[in-house]
């Protein structure tokens, strides 16, 4: 097998002087004979001042070349876009794909007997997954870890369930000016990624339970020491897969270890954006997760961490419990336990070895859960023939079942334009309906979904109603809101027809979300619709590659082109 330097050689005609020619060049970085007939180990860098979660990257790429060298292997950084939600415009999920063909042509174009990518922030972890299963190289994942929570008069703080919640205070008059920007100062008090369970730590605990990463690589804070040395070991695993081959992404992306992360996706109270990166991610290897089987899933699946949104701690307080390992062992009988795992052994394994901390309420049995049910539920009807989906774990009890007028935002700038007017005629029972701001509607699918509560109806107390949209939200953000309606209204779909007025029924318990209109009037409405056109912002570049080629949210919003054959 062909190893080190002599992989991927650039094509002159001449393999010898190909060879010759990389060595020469790559000598004058001050390589000796010695590290140069190595193998080699690839380490992406992820780093970007744009991106405070990935803060602690140079700290992490460090202690991973430390592993990588003691092991006896090369490492070799290099340098992919980085991401982070907060400053991506129009939103990261518009980027997310452009991240994943970035990584994975320069793994493929690079010479690397095994590759270690290092990221966090929501799209980042699955970006690179996608990457490493189409390449299929030996891999480890190392996450950079959740913040530690902030502190406020004596609250714990976490981004960005409380950045919503104190916001949505804000808005209603209940905190001023003054104090909120005190507040934005102390929700996000050092480097890492959000330490609720939003998607940033959804997708590190689906990639630990997947086995593409080390034990505790999920939970560990970002600034904490144990942090670097899961780097280090993460290395010298590295180095052991770069002489190995195996094993390789294809042998622990399978289907029983897609089923066990949507069951940790449930278990966990988990964002609703992790099913959709999930999916692509699945179909990068040929593997299809089906809608139907994961609201199963759903009801049999307890939450058992106690977590924000749908509980009350914090990752850093996961960690403590015993992380990712104690909450398989109380899985047992509703996982797969025997699945492999990157660092050797299975996930049995890690279980076994989990640590049991006397008093700990984060991590609950089956019999003490924190809900009876999964966090997330599929719901369909006429509003969603393909498929939409709820977190009930953090939505109110009474609007589950709830029929309601529709009020209608035909895009997120007319949100914004008259969610807080006056004037606008809404009450606490309608239901907000936000479209055109799907996969290529908005572009970009963004979080838009958490649609803000009117502010007439914040001052009168109201702080949740129900909402319906073809837009994602935070997996940090609470409330009875429907998301990911496919298809979405910009591709056809039905939420296009909706009309301010109609009423539109939710059954959660039934799984089912419909505008009560009958079937002519709906036929009727759809004739009048205009001819779907490119919009203005796909006309060239990536943007077009993105209009063009996007998949509706039940595949993962991926590019058509990039996914093989199921299996």
């Amino acid at each position: 097998m062909t190893r080190g330097l002599r992989k991927g050689l650039t094509s002159y005609g001449d393999a010898g002087f190909s060879l010759f020619l990389r060595k020469a060049f790559i000598k004058a970085m001050g390589y000796s004979d010695d590290a140069l007939d190595r193998p080699i180990v690839g380490i992406t860098n992820t780093y970007s001042d744009y991106n405070p979660c990935h803060g602690n990257a140079p700290q992490l790429i460090e202690a991973a070349k430390r592993g990588v060298m003691l092991a006896g292997a090369m490492p070799m950084v290099f340098p992919t876009i980085s991401i982070h939600e907060s400053f991506a415009h129009p939103t990261s999920m518009f980027l997310r794909n452009l991240m994943a063909m970035d990584t994975e042509e320069m793994i493929r174009a690079q010479p690397m007997d095994a590759v270690i990518v290092i990221g966090g922030c929501d799209k980042t972890l699955p970006a690179q997954i996608m990457a490493a299963a189409s390449v299929d190289l030996p891999s480890v994942v190392i996450p950079v870890g959740p913040m530690v929570v902030g502190h406020h008069k004596g609250e714990v703080l976490g981004a960005c369930t409380d950045c919503r919640r104190l916001w949505s205070a804000h808005r209603a008059g209940e905190i001023d000016a003054a104090e909120i920007e005190v507040v934005n100062s102390r929700l996000a008090p050092s480097v890492g990624t959000c330490m609720v369970m939003g998607t940033a730590s959804t997708m590190a605990c689906i990639t630990e339970a997947m086995g593409l990463s080390l034990p505790m690589s999920a939970t560990i804070p970002a600034p904490h020491a144990e942090r670097v040395r899961l780097a280090e070991m993460s290395g010298k695993r590295a180095a052991e897969l770069a002489v190995s081959g195996a094993p390789r992404p294809s042998q622990l992306m399978t289907k029983s270890s897609f089923r066990n992360a949507q069951v940790v996706m449930q278990a966990i109270g988990g964002s609703t954006n992790g099913l959709i990166h999930l999916t692509a991610m699945a179909k990068r290897v040929g593997v299809k997760i089906d809608l139907d089987a994961f609201d199963r899933i759903g009801r049999e699946v307890p939450v058992l961490v106690d977590l924000k949104p749908s509980g009350d701690h914090y990752m850093e307080h996961f960690h403590h419990a015993g992380g990712l390992p104690k909450l398989l062992r109380e899985l047992e009988g509703l996982i797969d336990l025997d699945a492999p795992t990157v660092a050797g052994g299975t996930l049995r394994d890690v279980a076994a070895a989990a640590e049991e901390v006397p008093g700990q309420t984060v991590i609950r049995t089956v019999a003490t859960a924190i809900k009876p049910v999964g966090a997330m539920a599929v719901l369909k009807g006429n509003l969603a023939p393909r498929g939409a989906l709820i977190k009930h774990s953090a939505a109110t009890p009474r609007l589950l079942t709830h029929t309601g007028r529709a009020v209608v935002f035909d895009s997120i700038a007319d949100m914004a334009a008259r969610i807080d007017a006056p004037d606008l005629d809404v009450t606490a029972d309608d239901v907000l309906v936000l479209r055109n701001a799907g996969p290529k509607g908005a572009p970009g699918m963004p979080e838009a979904g958490y649609l803000p509560i009117p502010k007439k109806l914040g001052r009168q107390g109201v702080k949740d109603m129900v909402r319906i949209s073809d837009a994602r939200m935070s997996g940090t953000a609470f409330g009875t809101i429907v998301l990911h309606m496919t298809p979405e209204s910009a591709d056809g779909g039905p939420l296009a027809l909706v009309r301010t007025g109609d009423l539109i029924r939710l059954d959660v318990p039934d799984r089912s979300i419909e505008m009560l209109v009958d079937e002519a009037e709906l036929t009727r409405r759809a004739a009048e619709l205009p001819a779907v056109e490119r919009p203005e912002w796909a006309q060239r570049g990536y943007a077009r590659l993105y209009h063009d080629s996007v998949t509706q949210a039940d595949e993962g919003c991926d590019f058509d082109f990039m996914m093989p054959v199921r299996r």
